[in-house]
């Protein structure tokens, strides 16, 4: 796709104009983007790393999410156990 070295705010704009729905494992994008104006739903993971096997029970979450998710909106999925 050409994004290498594309970061946060500009990074969103181009999901913008391919897709609908943004999945990151970045836990500060919340913090970082005003969502409402988006025109991209947004999934974070919440984990404890971003390996496959950690991220892989999150995937029926996941689907389930993208059902209902608009965009503007910013869901969280996922936990960090203690």
């Amino acid at each position: 796709m050409g994004w290498t070295g594309v970061k946060n705010g500009q990074l969103l704009q181009l999901a913008v104009e391919q897709f609908e729905i943004f999945i990151t494992a970045d836990q500060n994008l919340r913090y970082q983007q005003h969502h409402p104006e988006l025109q991209i739903a947004v999934i974070v993971l919440i984990a404890a790393n971003n390996r496959l096997q950690t991220l892989l029970p999150l995937v029926p979450d996941i689907m389930q999410t993208i059902e209902t998710i608009e965009a503007g909106c910013v869901i969280e999925v996922g936990s960090i156990s203690p």
